[in-house]
């Protein structure tokens, strides 16, 4: 459940649109008439399976890989969906904005195997001009200019994240959790460690760490090369102690039982190294960290010269994090950064090291907000770059020719990210990109252009190629398609709601098309909550809340003073307290709600999934007063039953906070209980056990209380398709009933002519 990769099921949902109404500086969104020009309404599969349902509105624009040079970028284009998705890589033209083919995932030369699959393809050189593929007992390294296919090795079953070296002159990779290397040209294999085991992992990440740490992203890869190609930092992780989690599946006659060492609050956690592994010697140098100690250690970045591994150290209690310079031929380590917090701290994700080893750039909230700082590679202050109420969300380039750093940020607009340029000595903050809304932009290597992809209320994404200076160079169609037009969406706003104590809680909904305040309607909130993880952006969100709000369901969003919208100072506010604060700012957003002439107060429906799960079982238990329907997808029930890095990062441990834990935990507040509440959860959830639901789901059930159940079988944390389509129309068809009083029948409903 970490907040920077969210796999949640609703995720995409709760992005809600925006820009400002309802306040002094209001601004309304698509003003569609029923039945002007802009009169059809979306059908189910339209808004619910927008790769299927035909015609389609919104196309999906390809996503920008990476830079090929200054001049030329690429982009991966997908078609199709599920198994059957095709793919391609095509080369754009800053100058011009044509594109050209690069490389197409689906049709090979005549050496290609002719079931290969896009998976299949593991891993590219940095010029991409090179890649390694992995198919059933084969890898193979792949020339993008000769279209030559070489066999590299020919046991490959079991190989897990094949990674070229950078000089892709060697390949790395686990394999039974250890680490290998196979000379490209020799083709021959060296393992590198020699005690992996079913509790010993070497370069391939124990569970907590991959989901709270390294993130899903890694798919389990806990190793890195060094830039001279001739030493592998990797993780080691001895799961011994950590207690199991027995998972079933109930497939086939006997069923599965799946087990995975998982740690909850106050567990023990797997113990972790850090290993440097010599390739040519295959000497593997220790770094000088207590193998016993309780603590974490992550992300490991090499300096560009490789004469130093930068790693980061956390306490158990995560509130302080160190930042060390460790020598790779001894191990020695030697601390640079020191930083301490009253609540919690985070690892560094985007630290930069200057190629003239001038120092490190890093993104830090220590004083409120997240902000630059420029160390050198002592770790004294050499100038903090940026400053205010406002994030800088991400580093996107640094030029370290010109001295400039390149940054996604709030400044502005805090529910608007754009891209802004810095001079090293911090003299001005340059905004690059004009348009209201969203942007995310990726820079050219030496920050002569850049890529921005933006959304807005008013528009989904465009695409636009723009010089450093902001100039225009070229404008993308967009993914607007013109039948786009011809339909009555939902009018979207984006306003504050007053929390009563000094915070106005960004908020965000939909109304129906022909939105008339005589009307007394049905509200549905759409939630995740958790921390430092707002949802309420001027962007564009997806179709489905204007289905709902064709049919006359208002869909609503609001951040509590814990999303990130108040800096570190509202996100703190949740620290010992999961739960508080979300259901008092969502009770209050009710409050304001029910004041509004056209609002239905017996009506008040909210859903999420993971934390949003979550919140939506808080709000019809303990905020039930309040809320009277909702759907809660792949919910935590109680915290002791989620993992350790996650829940002790906020509420400290069970022993240590038990009355946080108490008032934290659903199963604490089911007396409440009086509305409908569907609950849905898939049996082999890894993330979030199903155990959650079972607890609640018991208790529940001894004080005969009503709720319904839909069980998802042999799905994880996400319900996938095909069972996802079924949970979709099951989501929709319960508000269909309790609101409107009515059945949807998909398979009836046809688009209007």
């Amino acid at each position: 459940m970490h907040h920077k990769h969210l796999t949640v099921l609703f995720l995409l949902l709760l992005t809600l649109l925006g820009n400002t109404a309802c306040s002094t500086t209001s601004h309304s969104g698509l003003l569609v008439a029923a039945n002007g020009p802009h009169s059809k309404r979306l059908t189910f599969q339209q808004a619910y399976l927008p790769r299927q349902g035909s015609p389609r509105l919104i196309r999906e624009l390809p996503e920008v890989e990476t830079w090929l040079d200054d001049t030329h970028f690429l982009v991966k284009e997908e078609k199709g969906f599920g198994p059957k998705v095709q793919a391609r890589l095509l080369k754009v033209d800053t100058s011009s904005g044509v594109e050209s083919p690069f490389l197409d995932f689906s049709a090979h030369n005549e050496n290609m195997p002719e079931d290969l699959k896009l998976e299949d393809f593991a891993d590219c050189s940095e010029d991409y001009s090179q890649f390694a593929l992995k198919h059933k007992e084969n890898i193979y390294l792949y020339d993008v200019e000769t279209r030559g296919l070489k066999s590299i090795g020919d046991n490959a079953a079991e190989a897990k994240n094949i990674t070229l070296s950078p000089d892709a002159k060697k390949i790395a990779f686990t394999r039974d959790h250890n680490l290998f290397i196979i000379d490209m040209k020799s083709g021959l294999e060296q393992q590198l460690t020699q005690d992996g085991s079913e509790t010993v992992y070497n370069g391939y990440a124990s569970w907590v760490y991959f989901e709270e740490i390294l993130g899903r992203d890694s798919k389990y890869k806990a190793f890195w090369w060094a830039p001279d190609n001739e030493m592998i930092a990797f993780l080691r992780f001895d799961d011994e102690r950590v207690p199991e989690f027995p998972i079933f599946n109930a497939e086939g006659t006997h069923g599965k039982l799946e087990v995975t060492h998982y740690p909850k609050p106050g567990d023990p956690n797997p113990k972790v190294r850090l290993g440097i592994a010599h390739v040519d010697s295959g000497n593997i140098v220790w770094v000088d960290t207590d193998p016993e100690a309780d603590h974490y250690l992550a992300w490991p970045s090499w300096t560009p010269d490789s004469r130093n591994l930068l790693f980061q150290w956390m306490n158990r209690g995560q509130n302080n994090i160190k930042l060390y310079l460790a020598d790779p031929a001894t191990g020695k380590k030697v601390e640079i950064y020191d930083e301490r917090q009253s609540a919690w701290v985070e690892f560094f994700e985007d630290i930069h090291i200057f190629k003239d080893g001038s120092g490190f750039l890093l993104n830090s909230d220590v004083n409120g907000w997240p902000h630059l700082y420029y160390f050198d590679m002592e770790g004294n202050l050499k100038k903090r770059l940026t400053n205010g109420d406002w994030s800088v969300r991400s580093i996107k380039r640094v030029d370290e020719k010109n001295g400039k750093v390149y940054f996604q940020g709030t400044r502005d607009e805090k529910a608007e990210t754009h891209l802004y340029r810095v001079d090293l000595d911090a003299k001005k903050i340059i905004r690059l990109t004009e348009n209201p809304g969203s942007h995310n932009c990726e820079v050219s290597p030496e920050g002569t252009s850049f890529v921005d992809t933006y959304s807005s209320i008013h528009h989904p994404d465009k695409r636009e190629i723009r010089k450093a200076n902001g100039e225009l160079l070229h404008a993308h169609d967009g993914a607007k398609l013109p039948i786009f037009d011809d339909y009555a969406l939902g009018k979207v706003e984006l306003f504050t709601i007053p929390s009563g104590d000094g915070y106005d809680l960004p908020a965000i909904w939909t109304l129906p098309p022909d939105f008339d305040k005589s009307t007394k309607y049905p509200v549905i909130f759409a939630v995740y909550g958790g921390p430092s993880a707002a949802t309420v952006r001027n962007r564009f969100g997806r179709l489905d809340k204007h289905f709902l709000a064709q049919h006359g369901i208002i869909v609503i969003a609001v951040d509590h003073r814990g999303s990130g919208h108040f800096g570190k100072t509202g996100t703190t506010m949740m620290h010992r307290n999961l739960g508080k604060w979300e259901m008092q700012d969502l009770i209050t957003a009710v409050k304001w709600l029910r004041k509004k002439p056209f609002i239905d107060p017996d009506r008040i429906g909210i859903t999420g999934s993971s934390y949003g799960g979550y919140a939506t079982c808080m709000a019809l238990t303990y905020g039930a007063d309040y809320f009277t329907h909702g759907i809660a997808s792949s919910s935590v029930t109680d915290w002791t039953l989620y993992d350790t890095i996650y829940t002790e990062r906020y509420m400290d441990t069970p022993t240590e906070n038990p009355e946080g834990y108490e008032f934290g935990s659903v199963l604490t507040h089911t007396k409440g209980l009086k509305g409908k509440l569907l609950i849905t959860h898939g049996t082999t959830d890894d993330n979030v056990h199903m155990q959650n639901t079972m607890q609640l789901i018991s208790k529940l059930e001894n004080m005969n209380k009503d709720f319904d159940l839909m069980i998802y079988p042999g799905q994880r944390h996400s319900i996938a398709p095909p069972k996802q389509n079924h949970l979709n129309r099951e989501s929709v068809r319960f508000w269909f009933r309790h609101f409107l009083d009515k059945e949807l029948d998909i398979y009836e409903e046809k688009e209007e002519e």
